[in-house]
């Protein structure tokens, strides 16, 4: 008798927006001329931190 043959179960599509991480950056201006000054990490809106695509 053969051997049965048993698949992993396919990995979720990456978010692209966040690349599968679930975070993104946004640069910080700041001062009456909105100079730049740095990063900030926050959550990915596209895939709400899961880093999983999104599915319509």
């Amino acid at each position: 008798m053969a051997a049965t043959k048993t698949t992993a179960p396919a990995e979720p599509a990456k978010c692209p927006t966040c690349n599968g991480t679930g975070e993104v950056s946004r640069t910080v201006h700041v001062g009456r001329k909105r100079r730049a000054v740095g990063q900030q990490t926050g959550l990915c809106l596209a895939c709400l931190g899961s880093g999983e695509a999104p599915t319509d």
